[in-house]
């Protein structure tokens, strides 16, 4: 296909509706069109991206190979399309204007009065152009509700973007809300039509309305909409709320969404190919066995703070056609002696992710309980860290044993800051200490780490070589490996320089994981990340037997 063409979806009444899963599920269905898509979020708030933010008030902080922390709806994307994401996937309008301003320091306005029209405005349209090389679609989520004041550079740069490029190149679609109120048994229009005239007033006009509901919309209704709203009736979508997610695609391809975009974009493409999709929901929605598994955290009462990992247990439960059901346990809530009841449901115990020293103690109390008891572990980052503290204490006989995260002064630092490491994709060693930067003492996107024979991970991964995603400040600490090898915790996945542990594993049980980096945010619903799929079946094992 010649030139790019460029879709942007907006929100509008409330946030929430769905803007992320709705982008990804129109990439999905061009995607099974044949056509080559990317998308890109951008982001109304000022943080310049979402790597200190409160998981509480953000969800999950999603990252990409190239190491960018980004928005959880990256993570949408991901699973529904083929997309390779990185940084210029996701800016904000932090990022947006410490670039401007950076740009204004070194004199490159030449002393002009700096605005946010051209200049902001400019910025944002340059950072889409940044993703349109070799793909056919540009999918762009402008993050936020109509009518918020900071979307507007946003919303006037996309409205600009049209004339730029062509009004043939640009579809604007828009997702709203059609309520149903019970009182009077019927479905109000009147806050689409009010979003709508809100967009219309800052001059985008949109193509195509997503109108989230819970009922079908009658030809009646759709027609109202198409009325007051200016679009044509085929293009009022019923969003219609689901139990599965991966659903999504299928209903608006029903409603006939992708073929009324490639009609306005004026695409020719191949007829969809939806069969892995039918196929995955199918199986997804009707399991023959069961499965419990307790998430052991402390952002728990805000499960989309372990959206990527939510996602791909359910990925990992398809795989092995079970229904996966979620425990979450606050682990500030979890001591030794309560761990039988608090834990008694589960059948594997996954000890998630997380920054800082609340609830540590009862996340190793989990531990414990799983390895005493021969329940199926799996400790990702965080998770991994309290494993090995954990054996540290109770295995190896280290009293005090800790990570300098939690006790700077810990009798036996079991995981400590590495203050150097080799950085195997820059061949550069790396220096940091307490003092450095939050974000410089990351260790953050994809590493290589290599696995050892005969291992759980070996058995899951079927390869030596792997690449996974990281995001965490400390590290085993080298100077324990003779003690912990000698004491029966095998050290499976090392770095390739040989300096960084990776993956540990007790071989003397049914399944006892933990690794240093998030599987999670590889894992695809027609792909499983293959720790997540060997965890189900562990699991589903121990849970015949219990």
């Amino acid at each position: 296909m010649g030139n790019t063409k460029y879709v942007f979806v907006t929100g509008g009444v409330l946030s929430s509706l769905g803007k992320g899963l709705a982008s990804a599920s129109i990439g999905a269905l061009l995607e099974s069109r044949g056509l080559s898509v990317t998308i890109q979020k951008l982001d109304p708030y000022i943080n310049v991206d979402p790597g200190t933010m409160n998981p509480f008030q953000h969800g999950e902080v999603f990252v990409t190979d190239d190491g960018t922390e980004t928005d959880l709806d990256l993570g949408h994307y991901e699973r529904f399309t083929h997309a390779k994401l990185g940084k210029n996937n996701n800016f904000t309008t932090g990022k947006i204007y410490y670039s401007v301003i950076t740009k204004e320091r070194r004199g490159d306005y030449l002393g002009g009065t700096v605005q946010v029209i051209p200049h902001i405005t400019d910025e944002i349209k340059n950072s889409i152009k940044l993703v349109a090389d070799d793909v056919d679609v540009v999918i762009v989520e402008i993050g936020g509700t109509i009518g918020d004041i900071e979307s507007l550079p946003f919303l006037e740069a996309i409205r600009q973007f049209k004339a730029d490029v062509g009004k043939e190149n640009v579809l604007y679609i828009h997702l709203t809300l059609v309520p149903y109120m019970a009182a009077a048994k019927e479905v109000k229009t009147k806050p689409t039509q009010h979003s709508v005239k809100e967009l219309r007033s800052i001059g985008i006009q949109p193509d195509i309305l997503l109108c989230r509901t819970e009922h079908d919309l009658s030809i009646e209704i759709k027609s109202k909409i198409a009325l007051f709203c200016n679009v044509s009736v085929d293009a009022v979508i019923t969003a219609k709320d689901v139990k599965v997610i991966y659903e999504v695609p299928l209903n608006f391809h029903r409603e006939g969404l992708d073929e009324k975009i490639i009609q306005l974009l004026n695409i020719w493409t191949r007829a969809p190919r939806l069969e892995n999709w039918e196929r995955f929901v199918h199986r997804y929605k009707n399991p023959t066995k069961a499965v419990n598994i307790a998430i052991v955290g402390k952002y728990t009462d805000l499960t989309d703070s372990y959206k990527s990992l939510n996602e791909a247990l359910y990925h990992g439960g398809v795989a092995n056609d079970a229904k996966v059901n979620l425990l979450y346990v606050d682990s500030e809530t979890i001591y030794d002696d309560n761990c039988k009841e608090k834990l008694a449901e589960a059948h594997g115990i996954l000890v998630p992710g997380g920054f800082g020293s609340r609830g540590i103690e009862g996340k190793i109390a989990a531990v414990k309980y799983a390895r005493t008891n021969n329940i199926p572990f799996f400790g990702i980052c965080l998770g991994m860290h309290v494993a090995v503290i954990e054996f540290a204490r109770n295995v190896a006989g280290l009293v005090g044993a800790n990570s300098t995260e939690f006790e700077v002064n810990a009798p036996h630092p079991v995981i400590y800051l590495m203050l150097e490491w080799l950085n195997e994709k820059t061949g550069v060693v790396e220096k940091r200490d307490m003092h450095s930067d939050k974000g410089a003492t990351m260790r953050l996107g994809a590493y290589p780490c290599r696995i050892i024979p005969g291992s759980f991970a070996e058995k899951a991964y079927q390869q030596k070589d792997i690449s996974e995603r990281h995001r965490h400040r400390y590290e085993f600490n080298n100077e324990y490996r003779e003690l912990f090898t000698e004491k029966g915790l095998r050290l499976s996945g090392v770095s390739p320089a040989g300096d960084l542990i990776e993956i540990v594993e007790i071989p003397d049980h049914p399944w006892f994981l933990g690794c240093q980096f998030h599987p999670e945010f590889k894992s695809r619903p027609m792909s499983p990340h293959p720790l997540f799929k060997d965890f189900i079946a562990a699991s589903v094992k121990y849970g015949e037997k219990a």
